[in-house]
């Protein structure tokens, strides 16, 4: 089991972003706010953009130490004045878990399982009400195989009876992640979605939506998505430049446990053909166990380091009459005084209403 870590983000439900406000913000040069005192809550405007921003160093080590003035948010070009900025890692969130139960998790089911299990045990701490999560499961179909709860243990108890088998309806399970769950009052802003992704993201049998839409959706439901890839060295997939797509644009990234580094320092491994025109190394010795173990754990603690590390900005976009008759509208955010850092957050957003907020989850 991984040690326990601090608790993570929320996921994917129905809910657009916001709508361009009908009077200009303030002077974006005037001061931001600071950090709210812990076990605030606040109130937001219904067209206020949040954009939770992951802040790291050329080497990939969390840059923690920023403050409000440090960031410079841009929408279509124009400087935003920030009415919100929050560090805490104990912020409220959604976690939606996706789990591959297709043919192509078949050969480390059993390391990811238990990997997954205690995943869900980190996000979602015994007791605590800003943490809630649920489950999606797809092979042949996507299906809410656990409803949005604050019960980690109802999760990992139909993980553990999970065997996977079948096709992949990826896209399909996405549809359902951000349309068929029950929500919680205050999303997006409070609690945050996060989805978390633990496939290879090959479809094969979605019947619902392509990959494009998939993409809009996300973004209008303003779920940051992060995965956990179960491909394993050696094999190809032909789906890899789109979770990357999916997961770059909505301010995530992809962690690759099985990639070629896993065995470079593991003694006793042969390549052999899987298929047509793959290969994949087998294990020559009793290290191969231990080192996809440890690698599985480290994306885990990687993926939940960034959730629990962003930065959460908040804005009443300001806009030129030109960019507010666009569709989506793209967003930059720059750190000036902190040259060379890597920041990740999502590259835009579609104008919208926000809809009345849903009743408490089940």
């Amino acid at each position: 089991m991984l040690p326990r870590i601090g608790p993570v983000f929320a996921l994917c439900a129905l809910l657009p972003l916001a709508a361009l406000p009908q009077q200009p913000a303030p002077d974006a040069a005037k001061a931001p706010p600071q950090e709210p005192p812990p076990g605030a809550r606040f109130t937001v405007q219904s067209n206020e953009v949040i954009l939770p921003v992951t802040v790291t160093d050329d080497k990939g080590r969390f840059v923690s130490n920023l403050d409000a003035k440090d960031f410079l948010v841009l929408d279509e070009g124009k400087p935003q004045r920030l009415t919100y900025f929050s560090h805490n890692s104990k912020q409220a969130i959604v976690v939606g878990f996706l789990v591959d139960l297709s043919n192509s998790s078949r050969i480390y089911w059993k390391t990811f399982q238990d990997a997954t299990m205690d995943l869900v045990w980190n996000l979602l701490p015994v007791d605590d009400p800003r943490f809630s999560g649920y489950l999606i499961t797809y092979a042949n179909d996507a299906e809410v195989a656990v409803n949005t709860t604050q019960d980690a243990d109802k999760i990992t108890d139909v993980l553990r009876k999970s065997k996977p088998g079948g096709a992949s309806a990826f896209y399909d399970a996405i549809l359902l992640a951000c349309t068929n769950r029950t929500l919680v009052h205050g999303e997006p802003y409070e609690p945050r979605r996060v989805l978390i992704v633990i496939g290879d993201g090959h479809d094969t049998a979605s019947k619902k939506i392509s990959f494009d839409q998939v993409v809009e959706l996300a973004k209008r439901n303003l779920v940051t998505i992060y995965a956990i890839s179960t491909q394993s060295f050696g094999f190809s997939n032909r789906s890899e430049d789109e979770l990357e797509r999916l997961t770059h644009e909505t301010g995530g990234h992809v962690e690759y446990p099985l990639n070629k580094d896993l065995y470079k320092d593991v003694s006793g491994y042969i390549s052999v053909p899987k298929d047509a025109g793959n290969y994949v190394y087998e294990a020559g010795t009793g290290g191969y166990a231990a080192e996809i173990s440890g690698a599985i754990t480290r994306a885990i603690l990687g993926i939940s380091g960034d959730i629990t590390s962003q930065y959460i900005l908040r804005y009443v976009p300001e806009a030129s009459p030109d960019a507010k008759l666009k569709a989506y509208h793209h967003i930059k955010v720059e750190i000036p005084s902190v040259p060379g850092v890597v920041i990740r957050t999502r590259d835009g957003y579609y104008p919208a209403t926000v809809p009345s907020q849903p009743t408490g989850a089940q």
